[in-house]
C-alpha cells in the first residue's frame, strides 16, 4: 500500500532526483513554500530553524529592494504585489513562531528564542530596554506612517489616472496602426503593456494594505509578548520581576526589530517601484543624473553650505566638505557644457551607411492626407473616429466584394486647406474635399437643396446638393426628413466610392496569391490544378481585375476558378474568360441587382441595336474591336440615358440586358458616361430569376 502512493508510471518508485526535480519546479516550490508558512502558524519549530528562516527573511528583503532599484521600468517587476503578499505572510508566520518560543522558553534566558533575536535585541537596546522600545516604535512609525502611506497614495493615484487614460491610449494605438506607423504585432505588444500597467498599479494600490496590516499586527504582537512573557516568567517560573522584564523585553524587542527591518526594506522597495513610473532606466537616473545635470543648482548648494559653515556655533567641517564637493561638480558641469562636443563615430559600418535610395521607391497603396484642422478626426472621443470607420470599411469591402483593402496611411499635409483632405491611390490624387469639424452635413434624399441656414456645398462623393449646418439644428433637420452625416462619415463615404472605382488597380499579384493561399484545403487543390497548369497567375489576376472593374464580387473564388478552368482550354482571351466566369456567377449577379420586390429589373436592347453592334465588330479573336460611327454612338448614348431616366422616375434601378457576344463592347461604351450602370448578358440570367422589363433602348 505504501508503494502505491509513491509509484510512478509503470509501478516504479520515483527516484530521489526526480522528487527533487518536482520540488525545484516553480509552481511546486511556491506551493510548498505557502504550505510551510501555514505550518509556521500551527506547529512549533526549534530555535535553530527560526534563525535560518529569519536570515532568509532579511536577505530576501534585500533582494527585493535591489531588484526594485535596478529595473528599468515598473512593468519589469509585475510580480511585486504577489511577492509582497507572500513576504508579509512569511513575516507573520515567523512572528507567531517566535512568540511561541519567547513565551515557552523565555525563562531559559535571552537565547531561548534563537541567536538572531538575541543579537538584534542587544544591539538595538544598548543595555536599556526602554531604548529598544523607543527605537522599535520609531521604526514602526516610519514604516507605517511615512513610507507605506506615501507609497499607497502614489499607487492609488497612479491606478486612477492609468484607468482614466486607458481609452485615450488605446485609441492612439489604433490610430498608429491604421495610419501604418506600427504593425499588428507592435500594436498587440503595446496593448498588452497598457493592460499590464493598469493591472499592476491597481494591484499595488491594494497590496499596500498588506504592509499596513503587518505593522499593526507587529505592534499587537509586541504588546502581547511583553505582557504575557512578564506574567509567565514571574508567576509560573518564579523569576524576579526586574529580570523577567529585562529578559522578555529584550527578546520581544529583538523579535519586533528582526521583523520590522525586512518590512521597512520591502516598503522602501515598493516606494521606489511606484514612484519611478515615469522614469526610464534604473533609480540612479532619477536620483543622480537628473539632480546633478544643472550647474546653477549645484552652485547654489555650494554657496548655501559655505554660508552655513561660517555661522558661529555651526560645525564647520561637514558643511565645508559639502560646499567644496558641490562647487567642484558645478564647475565640471559648466566646463562640459561650454566645451564643444567631440563625437567619435564607433558605429558599425552598416549603421553608418545612408538609407538605400531604393527605400524611397516604396509607395502607399491608399493614403489620406488631412489638413491641420482635421487632425481631431483621428482622436474624436464623442463620435466614431475616422480610424474606426476605415476599419469597418475594410470589413465591409471584404464581405461585399471579396476584396481585402490595403492598409490606409493617414498623415497631415500643411499645404492643404485647414479643413481639407485629399485621397491618394498609389500616390496619385483621386479625390479631395473639405469637411467642417463641429458641423453636420444635411442632404435632401429627393435631391433638392436643404432649406436650413448653413454653408451650401456639393457632397464630395456623389456631387449632390448638401449643407453644413450647426449641431444645434440636428433635430430640426431630422424632423424635415433630411439625411444627417458627420464629418468623418462624409470622408469615409468619399473614400468608399474611390476604392470601389479603383479596386481593380489595387488588386495586385501579391494580393491574389494571398486570396488563393487563404482558400480551404479542398478549394486549394482546385487552385493548384488550375494555376499555373491551365492559366497563369497573371491571367487569373486580370480576370479578377475585370470583374472588380464592373463591381462584381470575387468572394466566391472557387466558382471563379471553375469558370476559368472550363473556358481556358478553348480560349486565351481574357475577355472570353471573364464572360465565362460571369455566366457561372449568374445567381450572384441576379441576386445583387434585384429590386425591392425580389425581381430583376431589366432594360433590354432592341433588335436593331443588337444587329448594329454585331455588325460594328471588326477583327477576329482578341483583335476584335468595336468600329461604330460617332453619330451612331451618340444616338445610342442618348437612348440609354432616356431609358434609364424613365426607369429612375419609376423608382427602379435596372440593368441593361444584351446578347453575350456584344456585352463587353456595350459595357465599354456605357462605363464612360454611366459607370454605375450594370450590363448583363442573357447567359448571366439565372433560370430561377424573376425578370421585370422596365424599358428598352
Amino acid at each position: 500500500m505504501a508503494d502505491i502512493g509513491l509509484s510512478g508510471i509503470g509501478g516504479q518508485k520515483p527516484s530521489a532526483g526526480r522528487v527533487w526535480g518536482w520540488l525545484v519546479r516553480g509552481e511546486v516550490g511556491l506551493a510548498v513554500g505557502v504550505i510551510g508558512i501555514i505550518i509556521l502558524l500551527i506547529l512549533p519549530i526549534p530555535a535553530w530553524t527560526l534563525d535560518i528562516l529569519l536570515s532568509l527573511s532579511i536577505t530576501s528583503a534585500v533582494l527585493i529592494l535591489m531588484t526594485a532599484l535596478l529595473i528599468k521600468k515598473p512593468l519589469e517587476f509585475t510580480a511585486f504585489p504577489t511577492v509582497l503578499l507572500v513576504t508579509t505572510l512569511f513575516r507573520l508566520g515567523l512572528n507567531l513562531a517566535s512568540t511561541r518560543l519567547i513565551l515557552s522558553h523565555g525563562h531559559e534566558g535571552p537565547h531561548g528564542a534563537g541567536q538572531i533575536i538575541k543579537a538584534f535585541g542587544e544591539l538595538m537596546m544598548g543595555g536599556n530596554y526602554i531604548i529598544g522600545v523607543i527605537v522599535f516604535a520609531i521604526l514602526v512609525i516610519v514604516n507605517f506612517v511615512v513610507v507605506t502611506k506615501g507609497s499607497g497614495r502614489i499607487a492609488e493615484v497612479a491606478a486612477r489616472f492609468t484607468l482614466d487614460s486607458m481609452p485615450g491610449k488605446q485609441m492612439a494605438i489604433d490610430a498608429d496602426l491604421s495610419s501604418g506607423l506600427i504593425d499588428q504585432d507592435t500594436a498587440k505588444l503595446r496593448r498588452k503593456e497598457l493592460e499590464q500597467e493598469s493591472t499592476f498599479f491597481g494591484a499595488m494600490d491594494g497590496a499596500s494594505k498588506f504592509v499596513r496590516g503587518d505593522a499593526v499586527a507587529g505592534l499587537i504582537i509586541v504588546a502581547i509578548n511583553i505582557v504575557g512573557g512578564f506574567l509567565i516568567g514571574v508567576i509560573q517560573h518564579k523569576i524576579p520581576a526586574g529580570e523577567a522584564a529585562t529578559t522578555y523585553t529584550l527578546m520581544t524587542i529583538g523579535d519586533g526589530l528582526v521583523s520590522q527591518v525586512p518590512a521597512l526594506v520591502i516598503s522602501i522597495a515598493a516606494g521606489f517601484l511606484v514612484s519611478k513610473a515615469g522614469v526610464e532606466g534604473s533609480a540612479n537616473k532619477a536620483l543622480v543624473t537628473q539632480l546633478a545635470m544643472n550647474p546653477i543648482s549645484l552652485g547654489m548648494v555650494s554657496a548655501s553650505a559655505g554660508v552655513i559653515a561660517l555661522i558661529p556655533g555651526m560645525p564647520t567641517a561637514p558643511f565645508l566638505v559639502v560646499a567644496i564637493a558641490a562647487g567642484v561638480l558645478a564647475w565640471r558641469r559648466t566646463v562640459m557644457e561650454s566645451e564643444p562636443e567631440i563625437v567619435i563615430e564607433t558605429a558599425p559600418a552598416a549603421e553608418m551607411e545612408e538609407e538605400p535610395i531604393a527605400n524611397s521607391l516604396a509607395i502607399d497603396d491608399v493614403k489620406i492626407e488631412l489638413g491641420y484642422g482635421l487632425l481631431a478626426l483621428i482622436n474624436d472621443l464623442d463620435g466614431r473616429k475616422l480610424t474606426d470607420q476605415i476599419r469597418a470599411l475594410r470589413k465591409t469591402l471584404a464581405a461585399d466584394f471579396g476584396f481585402v483593402m490595403p492598409p490606409v496611411r493617414i498623415l497631415d499635409n500643411m499645404r492643404l486647406p485647414t479643413q481639407g483632405y485629399a485621397i491618394r491611390i498609389k500616390e496619385m490624387e483621386c479625390g479631395a474635399g473639405e469637411v467642417r469639424i463641429g458641423s453636420l452635413m444635411a442632404m435632401d434624399p429627393r435631391g433638392g437643396q436643404v432649406e436650413l441656414p448653413g454653408d451650401h456645398v456639393r457632397e464630395p462623393a456623389f456631387g449632390l446638393p448638401a449643407t453644413w449646418i450647426d449641431d444645434g439644428l440636428k433635430e430640426e433637420a431630422t424632423f424635415r426628413g433630411y439625411t444627417i452625416v458627420d464629418p468623418a462619415t462624409v470622408l469615409t463615404t468619399h473614400l468608399t466610392e474611390i476604392l470601389k472605382d479603383n479596386m481593380a488597380d489595387l488588386l495586385s499579384y501579391a494580393e491574389v496569391q494571398k486570396l488563393l493561399k487563404d482558400l480551404g484545403p479542398e478549394q486549394k487543390k482546385l487552385a493548384d490544378d488550375v494555376i499555373p497548369a491551365i492559366v497563369t497567375g497573371t491571367s487569373f489576376q486580370r480576370v479578377l481585375q475585370a470583374l472588380l472593374r464592373e463591381r462584381v464580387s470575387i468572394r466566391d473564388l472557387p466558382t471563379i476558378l471553375e469558370g476559368v478552368a472550363e473556358a481556358a482550354p478553348h480560349t486565351a482571351s481574357i475577355t472570353q474568360l471573364v464572360e465565362a466566369v460571369r455566366a457561372r456567377l449568374g445567381r450572384q449577379l441576379c441576386w445583387s441587382n434585384r429590386g425591392e420586390d425580389g425581381a430583376l429589373p431589366i432594360v433590354t436592347l432592341s433588335p436593331d441595336w443588337e444587329v448594329a453592334f454585331s455588325e460594328a465588330l471588326m477583327g477576329q479573336g482578341e483583335d476584335k474591336q468595336l468600329a461604330m460611327a460617332p453619330s451612331k454612338l451618340q444616338e445610342f448614348i442618348r437612348g440609354v440615358r432616356e431609358a434609364f431616366e424613365r426607369a429612375a422616375l419609376a423608382g427602379d434601378q435596372p440593368v441593361l440586358l444584351t446578347s453575350p457576344q456584344i456585352r463587353p463592347y456595350v459595357r465599354s461604351i456605357i462605363e464612360r458616361f454611366r459607370g454605375q450602370t450594370v450590363v448583363m448578358s442573357q447567359n448571366e440570367v439565372h433560370p430561377r430569376a424573376r425578370l421585370k422589363t422596365v424599358g428598352q433602348v
